[in-house]
């Protein structure tokens, strides 16, 4: 096995080298218009993931190039399988972020969207990418020109696919996180369509081609199945940008999970239906009815409800008829809250605290306050829009205007 896998890694960085002498011929004004950077990582170093920028050609020109590019030889072995290992609510996080890949990237074509999920379970398992379904699929969404993926940052999460469209996409993903395997793109963990040439491009061996989507995987070491051999995790985040096509990727779904893990609390103590929205701007947040129970019970309860959420807030109350049941908090139903824990690790903070109205503490700096300001109701769902210009892996839409390259 390891004189086979030394056998690919060698011939992945000599192969390049001997197919560049080979290539076809591109036409001189095009060339002329193209940078062709190409640096080969080293073993020991972990190639840069790049936003996709694009060289200047019209996508006359684009296709004329990409065509010229001769398809890598030598080995072309198929992914390994992959098999999710996560608990229920997980494996429907990464489930849904997978087909929302499949079907923004590839629309209702399932050849397509197997090439797709392929890629995202490349990355997944390759050390230069995050280690969740959902952090691959959305890296760099936060950015309005660093998103992998085009669709999660350019505004087409606000246009839904059918049901029957949704749930064969979901088809797709569940059997690739069963071990599904779609062969013909390898170890791709890049691709376009062939109307663009982005500048990383040159630096990549062309392994295949789907309709019009050409798949890349990285030259040397880094591009051989020893690369692809990370650890990965199971504790797929939640996306807010999903939250109208996934329920478990709701605000208010965001902590459907916590309803198990406070099932295992002590007795007496019971959630809450979930207010989604109750505190604007912090979707991770848990109203809870601690009917019984002792009080010093409740920083396990509210922390068995939050998980490993970096960020989380805890209301509970003692008085049902206190409890919120909208989106909001009344002066009085802050002012009789019993008990709120609140996380956020990216700014130090843990703190209990509690009514000492209702449970006396004696140490410092565990009392609520006693003036309450009242929280305002969110106004309406925020509006998502693209920004002008776009970086990410291309979709399959065809270019608007003949003499501009796709965006």
């Amino acid at each position: 096995m390891r004189a086979i896998l030394a056998g690919i890694a060698t011939s992945a960085l000599v192969a390049p080298a001997l197919i560049a002498r080979r290539a076809p011929a591109v036409p001189r004004a095009i060339a002329a218009k193209v940078v062709r950077p190409q640096r080969v990582a080293v073993a020991g170093e972990v190639p840069t993931v790049e936003p996709v920028e694009l060289q200047d050609l019209t996508p006359e020109d684009a296709r004329t190039y990409n065509a010229a590019i001769p398809f890598v030889r030598g080995p072309r072995p198929a992914a390994r399988p992959f098999r999710f290992a996560g608990d229920d609510v997980q494996r429907a996080r990464a489930t849904d972020c997978l087909a929302a890949a499949a079907w923004y990237e590839a629309g209702d074509d399932p050849v397509g969207q197997q090439a797709v999920v392929q890629v995202v379970l490349n990355r997944l398992r390759h050390p230069a990418f995050p280690k969740t379904v959902c952090g691959v699929v959305f890296q760099g969404q936060e950015r309005a020109t660093g998103c992998q993926f085009t669709f999660t940052c350019d505004g087409a999460l606000t246009r839904h696919p059918s049901e029957p469209a949704w749930e064969r996409a979901r088809q797709v993903a569940t059997k690739a996180l069963n071990g599904a395997v779609f062969a013909k793109v390898g170890y791709a963990t890049h691709y376009h369509t062939d109307w663009v040439v982005p500048y990383w491009s040159a630096s990549l061996d062309k392994l295949a081609e789907i309709h019009t989507h050409l798949f890349f995987r990285w030259t040397g070491w880094w591009g051989t199945p020893a690369a692809f051999r990370r650890t990965v995790s199971s504790d797929e985040p939640v996306i807010a940008l999903l939250g109208t096509l996934s329920p478990v990727h709701r605000l208010g779904g965001a902590l459907e999970e916590a309803t198990t893990a406070i099932a295992a609390a002590p007795p007496g103590v019971t959630v809450a239906p979930l207010a989604t929205g109750m505190v604007p701007g912090e979707p991770d947040s848990v109203t809870a009815l601690l009917t019984g129970g002792a009080a010093d019970t409740y920083p396990a309860t509210a922390k068995a409800a939050c998980g490993t959420r970096p960020k989380c807030k805890f209301l509970g109350w003692t008085d049902r008829a206190m409890l919120p049941r909208g989106t909001a908090m009344t002066p009085e139903q802050m002012a009789n809250m019993s008990f709120s824990y609140l996380r956020d690790q990216n700014a130090g903070l843990e703190r209990e605290l509690w009514n000492c109205r209702e449970f006396p503490r004696t140490g410092p700096g565990l009392c609520m306050r006693r003036q309450v300001v009242p929280v305002a109701a969110p106004t309406g769902a925020p509006v998502l829009r693209g920004p002008a210009d776009l970086d990410g892996v291309r979709r399959r839409d065809e270019p608007v205007a003949a003499t501009t390259p796709a965006s």
